[in-house]
């Protein structure tokens, strides 16, 4: 049995007419709106005995949110919050809560169309104790040591059901993986602050909004007419992954070109291994070349993928190097929301989508590379943009403005991202990789895979990326702006 891919085609298969039904990516915003709307209403400031002190920030939700321990030889211990006593507690009932909690959130979308509540409820019972798993595998100490994300456990796990045992027909409901992505990104805009970009100024900008759409423009052309992947979409993918920001960039710009799951799961599989990689490699390069740390930062907030790789990266050669890298990254993953409307726009007036089903096994696009310039219309851009990306850039804007509206804005904006979106955020990345492995069958990727082209595109990108990222970190932080940053110029 073919199982629907998500919940868009769900409801085109079902009797329910899908214009009936609100798009997929304005429930994704009303739902990451209402989510931000109850962190902020579990915020509360209590004044200070001392006039001169500032209000103290307490977060209701602080806590609530399973994090899990880390553990070295009996994973057991994961599930266990230590005390500064030694002792630990047992998170039953914060893991219950981050289960209703998810789960309350994801509904809407889970229902919509053929399924009911209780079938959604089933599926995501699974998926949950699969995503546990996978959160417990990264917590291991070796693991954790070498910095494996779950993100790749989750992935790994998703691959391993789908190409051995094949999906349960029970886990259909929940294989609405880049959906759940789409929620965490919408949270991710609370966390990049236009403050990040006016801390860093000029140099933080050019070296985040100069170098990456050239490699991305560079990279995807040369996919194209050098290495002649069959098809585009893929290659996209796989440039806008590299260049931009790794998975949140795979897939906003895997919806606006409509890309298939296998294209966009293979672009994040690489880029994940190459994250695990550089991560370790590139610290300890900086400083046997004797890079200035802070250049050394600016280098690595550019070319790592992941954000949280850059801060453990940025971290290894010293706290302001951990700043400087961490925000050089915020400041390129503004960056998700211009490319994904760049790419929908270019994708609207240079390649068709048949509305034919296709049975030759060859992607629509490729089939209409060589067909006639098409003139793109207002209403074509939008029907192929994805708007989830408004909702990121409408909670980045909200957010950066509390600072400015209210007194203790910045500090309610941080105690609200830091202890309830961004640990909901990652349960969703995590919830959204395992179900993105569960939707990918190598078997279908294989003909894109053929002669090793797309990891060859990744490799040469990469290496094209960390050159001109290293230029422009030391132009800008090296040379010309060296005197604003205490180790610059060193």
């Amino acid at each position: 049995m073919v199982i629907p891919s998500n919940s868009s085609e769900v409801a085109a298969s079902s009797n329910v007419p899908i214009a009936r039904n609100l798009h997929e990516d304005v429930i994704v915003i009303i739902i990451g709106a209402l989510v931000l709307l109850v962190a902020w209403f579990g915020i509360s400031s209590q004044p200070s005995n001392d006039p001169a002190s500032k209000p103290s920030i307490e977060n209701r939700f602080k806590g609530t949110i399973a994090k899990f321990e880390k553990w070295k030889s009996n994973p057991v211990e994961a599930f266990y919050v230590k005390a500064k006593d030694g002792s630990g507690k047992f998170m039953g009932s914060v893991i219950l809560f981050t289960f209703l909690a998810l789960l309350l959130a994801t509904a809407p979308i889970g229902v919509r169309g053929l399924y009911q509540l209780l079938p959604y409820v089933l599926a995501f019972s699974i998926l949950f104790i699969l995503t546990i798993l996978a959160f417990v595998l990264a917590s291991q100490e070796v693991i954790k040591q070498y910095n494996l994300e779950y993100v790749l456990w989750a992935l790994f796990l998703g691959l391993i059901i789908s190409n051995t045992i094949g999906v349960p027909k029970v886990l259909a409901p929940v294989l609405i993986g880049e959906t759940f992505v789409k929620l965490g990104i919408v949270l991710l805009g609370a966390e990049v602050l236009m403050s990040k970009l006016l801390a860093l100024g000029i140099p933080g900008v050019c070296t985040s909004w100069i170098v990456t759409p050239i490699v991305l423009i560079s990279t995807f052309w040369f996919g194209q007419r050098v290495l002649k992947i069959p098809s585009p979409s893929l290659n996209m993918v796989i440039s806008a992954d590299m260049s931009v920001c790794g998975v949140s960039a795979a897939i906003a710009t895997g919806a606006a070109c409509r890309a298939k799951k296998e294209e966009i799961s293979y672009a994040i599989g690489v880029s994940l291994l190459f994250t695990a990689v550089m991560m370790i490699v590139q610290p300890y390069f900086i400083r046997w070349a004797g890079i200035d740390p802070i250049v050394g930062a600016a280098w690595i907030g550019g070319t790592i993928d992941s954000t949280g790789a850059v801060v453990a990266a940025g971290a290894a050669l010293g706290e302001e190097a951990e700043a400087v890298a961490t925000t050089v990254k915020m400041i390129q993953n503004v960056l998700i929301g211009v490319v994904a409307f760049g790419v929908a726009v270019y994708w609207s007036s240079r390649y068709r989508i048949s509305n034919q089903t296709n049975t030759s096994g060859v992607d629509d696009q490729e089939a209409s590379h060589d067909e006639a310039y098409v003139k793109p219309s207002l209403l074509e851009i939008w029907y192929r943009f994805p708007k989830f990306i408004l909702g990121f850039l409408a909670a980045s804007l909200v957010f950066s403005a509390f600072p400015l509206l209210m007194e203790n804005g910045g500090a309610i904006s941080e105690a609200l991202t830091k202890e309830t979106t961004t640990p909901l955020r990652t349960w969703l990345f995590c919830l959204a990789f395992v179900a993105i492995g569960l939707q990918t069958d190598f078997r279908k990727l294989w003909p894109y895979l053929s002669g090793s082209k797309p990891l060859l595109l990744y490799v040469i990108g990469q290496c094209w990326n960390l050159l001109l990222s290293f230029l422009m970190a030391y132009l800008m932080f090296g040379v010309l702006f060296a005197n604003r940053f205490s180790n610059g110029g060193n």
